[in-house]
């Protein structure tokens, strides 16, 4: 399927006769094709939390206070305790403010909901909520590779998912695992067809991070595109409802969040300059590489330098590649926000975890490689995702 492709209404599935099964035996049937990949997930985010246990043990840390209650994830948990309103100085940087109006909503009112209905704290429901979200990305990211390039590709493809160097953050109390399923099934329904669920999972998605707005953006492309190709999709109700629901949940927060903080329909966005963040178009991180190479700083800014390079190298390989337009559309926004905005330079490449389409050249070169060349890369990002996520998480001193 090339970039060309764009479904804009609902079309035929790879296996028709799946389409006559009732709704519950296709999910089912679609559970078990994807269930290899999803054991091998779990393995590897498994064995990724268990060397960073066993290190956190060794040094006198809690793993689950790593995992639940470290960085965003203590302003999470403490906006799912106690609702908005703390707004406090930095006590180490001279003009900036911490707002927690700067966290979208979804993750600590799912956290809120599982601490009120189960008998467990809220860090461990917030490690709940992600582990849960953490399968379901992982589930959509193996059905968005299925459709696109078969059952072997979107295996790799979630295998490689599992196993990038910033992997461990699948599995905090962070929002890059609710946003990434919520994604992964947005752009699913928009390959198969499904506009209006498309847009609906995009306006939840929307609500989950500032970098969501990227699968509005999709659904938006693939209705110009629809729009502009086929003169019977301009009578489709559910393809303007699709692409009125999507940008709801983000532009909806944006706009209460600025009220909220007194700053009017834009206060969002001064609340986020108070941070020290700003979109500058990368103004801020060229001028960090190049601190980076005249001068020394923490093992983690090489580490997420590193990172950023392969991921621009992926994109070129992924465009030309000719992925569907969604992708594309989808992936291009993810980038453009993350090497476009200022600060928190070791924080990119966790920005980047949503944008999984990203594997897909490598997951295609994966899936036709020989056993013995699979393997041994396999181990070698094994290798390398345990150890790093587990410095970054015990040893870096550094904002994930």
């Amino acid at each position: 399927m090339s970039a060309d492709t764009a479904v804009p209404v609902r079309t035929p599935e790879p296996r028709g006769s799946a389409r006559r099964l009732p709704r519950a035996d296709r999910i089912r049937a679609a559970l078990r094709r994807a269930t290899p990949a999803l054991v091998l997930y779990a393995t590897a985010r498994l064995t990724g939390l268990a060397v960073m246990a066993a290190w956190a043990w060794s040094i006198g840390r809690h793993p689950r206070s790593l995992l639940g209650h470290s960085w965003d994830g203590i302003w999470y948990a403490g906006i799912a305790r106690n609702g908005y309103g703390l707004v406090i100085p930095s006590p180490t940087t001279r003009g900036v403010v911490f707002n927690d109006l700067a966290f979208f909503p979804l993750f600590p009112g799912l956290v809120h909901t599982v601490a009120t209905v189960l008998p467990v704290t809220v860090v461990t429901a917030g490690l709940l909520v992600s582990w849960t979200a953490a399968g379901a990305a992982a589930w959509g990211i193996y059905a968005v590779g299925e459709r696109v390039h078969g059952r072997r590709t979107a295996t790799w493809l979630v295998l490689l998912w599992a196993l990038l160097p910033h992997a461990i953050v699948q599995t905090m109390g962070y929002t890059e695992s609710l946003m990434t399923a919520l994604c992964a099934w947005s752009l699913y329904a928009l390959l198969t067809g499904r506009p209006l669920w498309a847009g609906a999972l995009a306006l939840v998605a929307g609500l989950s991070r500032p970098n969501a707005i990227a699968a509005a953006a999709a659904v938006g492309c693939v209705t110009l595109l629809a729009l502009w190709r086929d003169r019977a999709a301009r009578t489709d109700w559910r393809i303007w409802a699709g692409a009125a629901l999507a940008p709801l949940g983000w532009a909806g927060y944006v706009l209460w969040a600025g009220y909220r903080s007194g700053g009017g329909a834009l206060g969002y966005f001064r609340v986020q300059r108070r941070w020290g963040s700003r979109f500058d178009f990368g103004a801020d991180a060229l001028r960090f590489v190049r601190h980076l190479f005249v001068g020394r700083d923490y093992l983690a800014y090489y580490g997420s330098l590193i990172v950023l390079v392969v991921a621009l190298i992926a994109l070129v390989f992924l465009v030309l590649a000719r992925p569907p337009a969604a992708l594309l559309c989808y992936v291009l926004v993810l980038c453009v926000i993350a090497l476009g905005g200022s600060s928190y330079f070791a924080s990119k490449p966790r920005f980047l975890l949503p944008a999984f389409p990203l594997l897909l050249p490598m997951a295609l070169g994966m899936a036709r490689a020989r056993p013995r060349t699979a393997v041994v890369t396999v181990c070698a990002l094994a290798g390398l995702s345990f150890v790093y996520g587990t410095y970054l998480l015990t040893i870096a001193r550094i904002p994930m």
